[in-house]
């Protein structure tokens, strides 16, 4: 939402909270870099890239790096229930011998790989901790319940492994053509697809999993302090016990416990994913020479980061720790099952002449979490989608959302009252521009109170909501996880009676400054505090009453906490279960905003899908919720980082993804404005926010032309509507991104991995190049493949050949073309919202490929419910091959066909490739099977559009029959 303090909030905080976010009150101003932790001023980091310089030093100077882990060869043993799972015992040698570390490869029914490794001393709970009791003993072991899927996680039969020893190692065939070298001494693994080698784990040899050891004792008066006797010469002992950072003091009772691995990705030249960053698509190096490479690591740790910069590998508020690499030929899955502070350094191999060398270019990556297993999955997979099904078969697919949910949003921080909200809603009407929702920011609370209203500014809220659902528009509030902590406050006030906040290392609700001054954190790692925020959004209760048009904004979920170090909360506070914070940062803003989830499914008993949307996220999140990108600038460089960003979002597995039109802070040109409504208008998560100091800016404030131009960009994305639904669809049963990057529709042309500013829209075809440069008349648009490609709304305009074309694009235009050989499907009739177009009728647009044919498409619901999961839906199918000079339309699953379903129909059908000699001007003969299975047959009219495309008007086929049309 915010970084920024509301003006009139001033008198409510004590002088120390004015000082510590002071640093927030400027938006002119960047992020401030000395809030936000370096590699080197993150002890754990910095302990663990020495390592890797040392490693580095010993190679440079001719002497032998070995890595100091190896398997105990006399425990690794196959499952007793002989399933697909080997365990074992890694040794770790110190200075005073060995520590033993129970490592598990397992090898899933789908054809992942996991890795695991613990530490024995922690997991038989053989140690002492200091001070609070509370806490736990282990490395954290419970993320899976969170992250994962259980019933996906089904072993192979471990008959179908063929293992072969060979001395101490082995050698071990699986799922279809994939193989793995386990290697004991020194200890990695190399993973194998169609013989050929694809990723090695500890290539390196830069593994290192801090074992837990006494504390020194602290040095007598003038004397030096103990080292510690455990640490090999290679290490540092910096921050193992106590941190500081910007004025505050990390106190780690466990001692140091940070991970790390290194993991190599062989002959591939690109990586992507491990979101959230203000990034190119495809990850930069952070180690070495080359330009324009990162200094520091990419940083996983949900903050609240103050106007962000680009081109950045620095925090921000998600978290997905999840990679994808690609070359010709093959794809490959990593996810790093962590939710702890996490970094990754990414190196690049350069190709060598020498014929002893392999001459491939690789990519090196370090892996480094705070705490924590060992935890990863290796998928090994023929292309990027197949890796995106697989790495949804672990963490979810997204949750198919309403369909209004991915119209148009309207929102700004913050609508000043209830008549401010209603005229909104009536201008939109008045200026005929279609949206659906619209926002409330935290100042239609009373004082900053969740779950109360402002009764001066908001006085009638309840009639105000049910007014937006006469006009068929939805209502999203925010409310955050900070529970403002005064007396008299109900949530407040529960929180701390049945101790269901976050605690402090001495077991009180731990106290922090955000928007409401002093609050306390509900801690949604608890069942009980889970279904203590259940509670509190049921319909008996009087903040949003019986209304059913009312859904949740989750923000500051990171957690943020103003008075915190990096703006958020304390490493050592305690969560349910007596785990640290440290343990499950990254995990707390996806436990909260599931809460939510649960919450509106109890509220509407479960009768419409609900939404939420979320800043802070995890692996996971894409089942219930959407993200957006946070507080960017209204400046050209956000425009155009947005494309990148969300591209990665969709490839990291959580594609209901946004960026704020038009840009949070500040005020954009006409042009701008204009500009980025043109690319919001394919965001999977299409809204427009705007800071409190920022002007209104609703389209129809731009002026002419700008408004009639964005009106148009928001009329495209409703006539799309139904082909973005479909592309959601096809995202919640397989993991697909909403927006393609070009090298998913084109794995073979490396010319197209790094292209991170054009995209297709799900499987339309459709491909757009938003303009996201100043003063811009056309672009340069790269086509990877020999198919045709169409203009979009000229059908005139063939482009042939892979190379970058000169596309015109005045700023009335939106550079899109049309993919030979796809179908995609519109309702070209204007509406007000999504909910209004439910009943109408289709359009099917028909773009011929190079042979003359083209395949398609859609999936329908209700858009509401449920029910879709009960087979109340259609999946047509349709297919056009000119030389036979058949079009038809097939359901080939088995579905419930509920009234309204059989109610649709196609109105108009464009066929774009086909020349008059192709499709005659005349008539064609449509044959439709009714509902009881005969085929009716009558004519309907062709009419040629142009040289290159035609038009049949009126075919009136109903989508939930098959049909055909023959052209004669």
């Amino acid at each position: 939402m915010k970084s920024r303090i509301f003006p009139n909030a001033f008198a409510l905080l004590g002088i120390y909270f004015l000082i510590s976010i002071a640093l927030f009150s400027t938006p002119s101003q960047a992020v401030k870099h000395n809030l936000f932790r370096t590699c080197e001023q993150n002890k754990f980091c910095k302990r663990n890239r020495h390592i890797a310089d040392y490693a580095s030093s010993q190679t440079l100077e001719g002497k032998e790096w070995t890595s100091p882990y190896e398997i105990d060869v006399a425990t690794v043993a196959l499952n007793k229930d002989k399933t697909a799972k080997l365990t074992g015992n890694i040794l770790k040698t110190t200075p005073k011998g060995f520590v033993t570390l129970p490592f598990s490869l397992s090898f899933l029914k789908s054809g992942i790989v996991r890795f695991t490794l613990d530490e024995l001393k922690r997991q038989d709970g053989n140690i002492e901790i200091p001070g609070n009791k509370n806490i736990r003993k282990e490395r954290y072991n419970d993320l899976d319940k969170w992250t994962l899927i259980e019933e996906n996680l089904v072993l192979s039969d471990g008959t179908e492994l063929n293992i072969e020893q060979v001395e101490h190692d082995l050698k071990i065939s699986y799922g279809g053509g994939n193989k793995l070298f386990l290697q004991s001494n020194p200890f990695s693994i190399k993973f194998y697809r169609n013989e050929e080698l694809q990723v090695v784990l500890n290539e390196r040899g830069l593994l290192n999993l801090e074992h837990w050891r006494a504390q020194p004792p602290a040095p007598k008066e003038g004397e030096e302090q103990v080292k510690d006797s455990e640490l090999n010469v290679w290490e540092l002992e910096e921050g193992m016990w106590e941190d500081t950072f910007d004025g505050k003091t990390d106190k780690k009772v466990r001692g140091p416990e940070s991970i790390a691995l290194d993991i190599s990705f062989i002959g591939f030249k690109h990586v992507y994913g491990i979101p959230e960053h203000s990034d190119s698509l495809s990850l930069r190096e952070t180690r070495g020479q080359a330009e324009g490479h990162h200094k520091d690591p990419y940083r996983l740790f949900n903050v609240d980061i103050f106007e962000y910069e680009v081109d950045s590998p620095m925090a921000m508020y998600g978290s997905i720790p999840f990679m994808q690499a690609h070359k010709a030929g093959s794809s490959v899955g990593l996810y790093w099952n962590n939710a702890a502070d996490t970094y990754v350094d990414i190196i690049k191999t350069r190709p060598s002449n020498d014929k002893m060398i392999s001459s491939l270019q690789s990519t090196q990556t370090h892996w480094i979490s705070e705490s924590g297993l060992i935890d990863i999955f290796v998928i090994l997979a023929d292309d990027p989608s197949e890796v995106n099904e697989k790495y949804g078969s672990l963490t979810g697919y997204a949750l198919l959302p309403q369909s209004f949910a991915i119209g148009h949003h309207q929102c700004r921080w913050n609508y000043n009252d209830k008549s401010d909200v209603l005229e909104v809603n009536s201008n939109f009407d008045k200026y005929d521009i279609p949206y659906d929702v619209i926002w409330l920011d935290i100042e239609y609370t009373d004082d900053k109170k969740y779950f109360t209203w402002n009764e001066k500014a908001f006085k009638g809220h309840d009639d105000m909501i049910k007014e937006l659902d006469e006009t068929k528009r939805k209502l999203v509030a925010i409310i955050d996880p900070h529970i403002k902590a005064v007396k008299g406050y109900k949530q407040f006030e529960t929180l701390e009676s049945k101790n269901l906040a976050i605690c402090n290392t001495e077991d009180k609700p731990y106290h922090g400054h955000c928007w409401p001054g002093e609050s306390v954190w509900i801690d949604t790692l608890s069942p009980e505090a889970r279904k203590l925020w259940v509670s509190w959004f049921g319909k008996d209760q009087s903040w949003a009453g019986n209304n059913d048009n009312l859904h949740i904004w989750n923000d500051m979920n990171e957690p943020s906490v103003f008075s915190g170090p990096e703006t958020t909360m304390d490493k050592n506070t305690v969560h349910f279960g007596g785990w640290e914070h440290r343990d499950v940062h990254n995990l707390y803003g996806m436990t909260y905003h599931n809460a939510t989830l649960d919450a509106l499914n109890e509220r509407y008993n479960y009768k419409q899908r609900p939404f939420v949307l979320t800043r802070a996220y995890f692996a996971g999140s894409q089942r219930t919720a959407a993200m957006w990108t946070g507080d960017n600038m209204a400046k050209w460089e956000y425009l155009k980082a947005a494309t990148p960003m969300i591209l990665t979002s969709g490839v990291a597995g959580m594609p209901f993804a946004g960026a704020d039109v038009g840009g949070f802070f500040g005020n954009p040109s006409t042009e701008l404005l204009t500009r980025w409504y043109q690319a919001g208008a394919f965001y999977p998560f299409f809204r427009a926010h705007a800071h409190i100091d920022s002007k209104r800016r609703e389209p129809w404030l731009a002026g002419e032309p700008y408004t009639s131009i964005i009106k148009s960009a928001i009329q495209l994305r409703y006539k799309l509507l139904p082909t973005f639904y479909s592309a959601f669809y096809q995202a919640s049963i397989d993991g697909s991104p909403i927006l393609k990057p070009l090298y998913y529709v084109t794995p073979n042309n490396e010319d197209s991995f790094a292209i991170d500013d054009e995209f297709y829209v799900g499987d339309s075809g459709i491909l757009v190049k938003p303009v996201t440069e100043e003063g811009a008349t056309s672009v340069n648009l790269y086509i990877p493949d020999d198919e045709f490609y169409y203009g979009y709304d000229d059908h005139e305009k063939i482009y042939k050949g892979v190379g970058n074309y000169r596309i015109e694009a005045p700023l009335n235009t939106i550079p899109m073309l049309l993919r030979g050989g796809h179908i995609h499907v519109r309702r070209d009739r204007p509406r007000r919202s999504a909910t209004l177009m439910k009943y109408d009728p289709y359009t099917l647009v028909i773009a011929l490929d190079k042979n003359g044919q083209a395949k398609g498409e859609m999936f329908i619901d209700d858009g509401e419910s449920y029910n879709y999961e009960k087979g109340e839906y259609l999946r047509p199918e349709f297919e056009l091959d000119i030389e036979t000079g058949i079009l038809s339309g097939t359901n080939e699953d088995e579905t419930v066909l509920t009234p309204y379903l059989k109610s649709l129909w196609v109105e108009k059908i464009i066929i774009i490739g086909a020349n008059a000699n192709q499709i005659k001007e005349g008539t064609a003969e449509v044959v439709e099977q009714d509902e009881a299975g005969e085929e009716v047959k009558r004519s309907v009219q062709v009419k040629r559009l142009s040289q290159n495309s035609a038009v049949i008007v009126g075919p009136r086929v109903k989508l939930a029959n098959d049909w055909s049309i023959e052209f004669k």
